[in-house]
């Protein structure tokens, strides 16, 4: 058995410097902070350590550290990599296809700028009430607000009720059509940016995930569109997940032994049959929690957020 500190990053930016400096995300300060803190403190291994320690082929260091970053933002490229390289660590990015081909604002980011966007948590609830009570009038789909509010406003560590409920709503609560139409119009209203324009500010292109692999960084699996896969038939996960293949071998990245990093964090029985029919070799959660190679399910990886470790 082989302890493993997985720790997961989204945004990495100069956060006062940039457009919405109330994201959620690490600045690039910290950044620098928190990899000297590991360092000092670990040894950060590859992507193709860790697979093989899953395979029984090497034995990870007793302090193994993997950093891993996913989404494929524009920020991982700019900001995370020139430090990876000057610390000569490795990281491993999971961008979904559907950001780097389409060029697509993925309603899950569009919602991160909309709680980012300076106006009150109420205020973006009521708008999102006022917008999913016009949508109710003609789609018998659609349940009453108060039993939503039950099901998704609950609190966690990082967010209040409301927050979680507003993010629940537009990812996974609402049918796909529903969602994404009241998250286009409260997008247009609260951010005001044309999409495709904030594509090319937020997420990389394929030439830059393509020169991440050719400079040794890690890329592997984020899924397609980054759905919740627990939520889809299982046609459709084969569908995300040989989309994500299909990708992966066009920018240079293996997938023969390949690692799948789940939108979310969300996975099921299902899905994990559909990676093992495609020789997926791992898979990282988001659950909280040092990971045990040889001891934890090699395709339900927990990992740590980087607010878990020291910064400053």
């Amino acid at each position: 058995m082989s302890d493993l500190t997985i720790v997961m990053y989204h945004y990495v930016r100069d956060l006062a410097r940039s457009r919405f400096p109330d994201i959620k995300g690490r600045d690039v300060a910290e950044f620098r902070k928190q990899l000297e803190h590991i360092a000092a403190t670990y040894t950060v291994v590859t992507a193709e350590e860790v697979m093989a320690a899953s395979l029984n082929e090497t034995v990870l260091p007793s302090n193994a550290c993997w950093l891993t970053f996913d989404d494929g933002y524009l920020d991982h490229f700019t900001c995370a990599l020139p430090l990876l390289n000057e610390f000569g660590f490795q990281g491993s990015f999971f961008p979904p296809v559907k950001t780097i081909v389409e060029r697509d604002v993925l309603d899950v980011n569009k919602v991160h700028f909309i709680l980012a966007s300076g106006v009150e948590i109420r205020g973006l609830v009521d708008a999102l009430k006022e917008a999913f009570e016009t949508k109710r009038q003609n789609d018998p789909r659609l349940d009453v607000w108060d039993a939503y509010r039950g099901k998704f406003a609950e609190a966690n560590a990082y967010d209040s009720a409301d927050v979680v409920f507003f993010k629940r709503m537009l990812q996974v609560g609402l049918p796909e059509d529903v969602r994404h139409g009241i998250c286009d119009g409260l997008f247009s209203e609260f951010v005001g940016l044309e999409p495709t324009a904030f594509a090319n500010e937020l997420y990389m292109s394929e030439d830059q995930v393509k020169m991440l692999t050719r400079s040794g960084m890690y890329v592997g699996s984020h899924g397609n569109a980054h759905y919740w896969l627990d939520s889809l038939d299982r046609a459709a996960q084969e569908e995300e997940v040989d989309l994500a293949l299909a990708f992966l071998e066009r920018v240079g990245a293996p997938t023969e032994r390949w690692v799948m990093c789940y939108p979310y964090g969300a996975y099921n029985a299902g899905l994990l049959d559909v990676l093992a029919d495609r020789n997926c070799t791992l898979g990282i959660t988001t659950k909280s929690a040092i990971a045990r190679i040889g001891v934890d399910p090699d395709l339900e990886l927990p990992r740590i957020d980087t607010n878990e470790l020291p910064f400053t």
